[in-house]
């Protein structure tokens, strides 16, 4: 697949615009938790496409205890027994809180499906029951929002790749993933079928252009602020109470208690200076 990528955002434009969003998203939580609202956000793609770079930028200065991340393993014996959406089901937020679905219940759309790991009945029953559950969400009043983030067969490759020889990255290249590649075509026809059975109202798909991973988020965090009718709301002014006046309390010598070795300082000593900082090959190329 032939796909012209966009040319690179520039980084300092880049930074400047997602610290602007990440506030915005941080009066976004202030919103949800005021006025008990629930959020439901679906990422899903193809393999090295973004997503988990996306949930960083957007989970970095939220409260981890209102916008929560969830990323499933594999099903125990006693999971595959159950509905298929059950497990999801406990996931979901209560009033004012926020759930960040890194995959989600659309495996079985796309890997399970292409991988075997689903009996086609099982498929098909999802496929079907799938619209109704999501309607159930939003009948209840849950904000579902679901992205897809696309990326072409050689942009995959090439993230892939870099992680082949990234020691910070190399966790993330599993043999399945590795498979994704010599099945392509097998998941850009499960993903075709997904998308006639779930793309319907009111929970359409939002299509991420993702061969420039910097532009994806910002379009994708952009995209799901404006879709959130929130506001700003006004937070109770903090007082710093006078420190009262000591009472005789001695500190506990240090000698006596088992410290931490100041590594730190030994970062100063070195001849060789300051150590090279971690780039994400997939962020410089």
């Amino acid at each position: 697949m032939s796909v012209t990528k966009p040319k690179r955002l520039d980084k300092t434009l880049y930074e400047a615009e997602l610290n602007r969003l990440q506030m915005e998203l941080v009066e976004m939580q202030e919103w949800v938790k005021a006025t008990g609202a629930r959020i439901v956000v679906v990422f899903e793609g193809r393999d090295a496409a973004g997503k988990g770079g996306a949930i960083k930028r957007i989970t970095e200065y939220l409260n981890p205890r209102i916008a929560g991340v969830v990323a499933l393993p594999a099903p125990t014996e006693r999971q595959r027994t159950q509905w298929y959406f059950q497990r999801y089901v406990e996931h979901l937020p209560a009033a004012g809180e926020i759930r960040l679905f890194d995959r989600s219940w659309y495996n079985r759309a796309g890997v399970e499906k292409v991988m075997g790991y689903c009996t086609p009945e099982e498929h098909i029953r999802f496929l079907r029951q799938c619209p109704i559950f999501e309607r159930m969400l939003i009948d209840e009043g849950i904000m579902l929002r679901k992205y897809w983030f696309s990326v072409s067969d050689r942009e995959q490759e090439k993230r892939f790749r870099s992680r082949l020889t990234d020691p910070m990255r190399r966790w993330k290249l599993s043999p399945t993933d590795v498979e994704s590649i010599t099945r392509w075509e097998d998941y850009s026809r499960a993903k075709d079928e997904m998308f006639v059975h779930t793309d319907v109202q009111p929970a359409r798909w939002n299509v991420v252009e993702a061969e420039d991973k910097r532009r994806a988020r910002l379009n994708m965090i952009h995209h799901l602020l404006s879709s959130v009718p929130f506001n700003h709301v006004e937070r109770p002014e903090v007082q710093f109470p006078k420190r009262p006046k000591g009472t005789g309390y001695q500190r506990t010598s240090k000698s006596l208690l088992y410290s931490v070795p100041d590594y730190s300082q030994t970062l100063v000593e070195r001849a060789n200076g300051v150590p090279e900082k971690y780039e994400d090959p997939e962020d410089i190329n």
